[in-house]
């Protein structure tokens, strides 16, 4: 390669290596600076919700802790009482003297640990022995309680926690707290019972903010709920075996967190359980996501509206310095303008050689360019679009026998039927090549497609053309028609012509001069 070869090469080069244009790299500049400044308001904004998400979730988990050591605590408080009455039982046994010095020593409890609501003795056939109120005994029998039977039936010396029952005394909701007593040869003599006023739990857990849509919930380890805060009556008891925080986690683990959409509401929680060391009962603490997000998104939404506005300025600093630097391309701009001129001349010229110059309809290229747009359209729209494929028959011979100014006149005369039975703007007649003609019908199913055909044919048949070679002596066409809702990446505009073609020849199959569909072919 020469001197002179390199040199023209060279300047090919730098004349299409042209410099970016100045408003562009102005506008860019601007576009930077904007989406930069609003890239790290969104970053800090985000970084920010998962801070507010995980301070969260260590106080949820904390206060979880918290509640499960105050669960422990009350029902040790109780359960070391029912040891110490077992054992006097077991001493003493449940003579009328003892029984007596055992209510005084039962009142005295009860007033020292406010969340009992009783303390109660029963013997071996489940008769009320003595309880810690003043007054008579009331005469009732406690062998049909689940936690009498349990002790009955089971030689655990251990407390038992049982489900919640509601008071035969007070009526109220309790949960029950006992241990056996046996006689001197290790049979069932009886057992000792605290019960313990939901209401006492419920007040504490009432005293903790956890929002409007938050619970606390207390449970036996079998997935029985004993509290819930706020208080549902209809829960009380209810078993939580088959919700996703006792299935998936609490039955599982002996603590954790969790975040899942509520089933029963709809609401997004964050979730923490903890089993209580002592005795087998768990709590649950839930937040509402929404709730918890609350301050974070009022926060954010200050930020934004404050990012946005400087933003905003910055735009209106950058639209001024490229308005000024368009003043000075006016020149280019008037250019620009002539070569748009242009441009629209030329795309009224590519307009008109969209028409087929015989017939007088949109020819294979308008035709192709529509289908394809109407394609795409019914697809994004899950709308049905149809095609009509039309041929004349035995064409050929028609030619032969009258000449080809007799065909294209027959020809023209066909066109204009078609076209005239197109009654809405986005119809599409056009000839597809010979004497083959397409009618592109959108927004119309297989039924409506077909009542557009079989019009076509018979106005066809009206015009009455003589045709010696016509199966009635007269020029007749055969339509193909088809319809279907296109799905994305499932379907392509060739499927709906190859289709209508298909049943095109079927109508010529079967004696021409008459219309089938895609569902004749099935």
């Amino acid at each position: 390669m020469n001197t002179t070869t390199i040199a023209i090469a060279a300047r090919q080069v730098r004349f299409n290596l042209k410099p970016l244009p100045i408003t562009f790299l102005a506008t860019l500049f601007v576009v930077l600076v904007c989406v930069s400044l609003l890239t790290v308001e969104a970053w800090r904004s985000w970084n920010a919700r998962i801070v507010e998400l995980q301070e969260t979730e260590v106080a949820t988990s904390n206060l979880a802790r918290a509640l499960s050591e105050h669960a422990d605590d009350t029902i040790k408080q109780a359960d070391t009482v029912l040891i110490g009455v077992v054992e006097r039982l077991e001493l003493d046994g449940n003579s009328g003297a003892s029984l007596e010095r055992l209510h005084k020593l039962l009142m005295q409890h009860i007033a020292e640990l406010p969340q009992l609501n009783d303390l109660s003795i029963y013997d071996e056939s489940g008769l009320w022995l003595v309880n810690a109120r003043s007054g008579p005994i009331p005469v009732a029998n406690n062998s049909d309680r689940q936690y009498f039977r349990y002790h009955r039936d089971h030689l655990e010396r251990g407390a038992y926690i049982g489900p919640p029952v509601r008071s035969r005394s007070t009526g109220a909701w309790i949960v029950t707290v006992s241990r056996r007593y046996n006689h001197a040869d290790g049979s069932f003599a009886g057992l000792a019972l605290a019960t313990i006023n939901i209401g006492y739990f419920k007040s504490f857990y009432d005293s903790f903010d956890i929002g409007r849509a938050g619970s606390i919930f207390l449970s036996l380890n079998d997935g029985t709920m004993l509290v819930r805060s706020p208080m549902l009556d209809n829960v009380i008891g209810k078993n939580l075996a088959n919700y996703p925080i006792y299935r998936d986690y609490a039955s599982k683990n002996a603590v954790g967190t969790a975040v899942m959409r509520s089933g029963q509401d709809g609401v997004e929680r964050l979730i923490a359980y903890r089993h209580l060391v002592q005795y087998p009962l768990f709590i649950t603490v839930a937040r509402s996501k929404e709730e918890v997000l609350a301050d974070w998104r009022a926060d954010t939404y200050l930020h934004v509206l404050g990012a946005l506005l400087l933003t905003l300025a910055l735009g209106l600093l950058g639209w001024r310095l490229i308005h000024q630097i368009q003043l000075r391309l006016a020149a280019e701009a008037g250019l620009l303008q002539v070569q748009e001129s242009l441009r629209t001349l030329n795309q009224h010229l590519e307009q008109l050689a969209l028409q087929d110059s015989l017939t007088g309809l949109a020819n294979r290229r308008h035709f192709d360019s529509t289908l394809r747009d109407e394609f795409s359209r019914a697809t994004r729209n899950a709308n049905s679009l149809a095609l009509v494929m039309i041929d004349v028959d035995y064409f050929k011979q028609y030619n032969d026998i009258y000449g080809h100014l007799a065909g294209d006149e027959c020809l023209r005369q066909i066109s204009e039927v078609v076209k005239s039975s197109m009654n809405r703007p986005g119809d599409l007649a056009a000839r597809y090549g010979g004497e083959e003609l397409a009618v592109l019908l959108p927004d119309t199913n297989l039924a409506g497609a077909i009542a557009v055909a079989e019009k076509i044919r018979q106005a066809i048949y009206n015009l009455q053309i003589e045709h010696a070679f016509g199966p009635v002596g007269m020029v007749t066409i055969s339509a193909g028609v088809e319809a279907f809702v296109p799905l994305r990446d499932d379907n392509i505009p060739f499927e709906l012509i190859q289709a209508a073609d298909k049943a095109m020849y079927a109508a010529k199959a079967a004696g021409r001069n008459c219309v089938r569909s895609s569902e004749d072919l099935r």
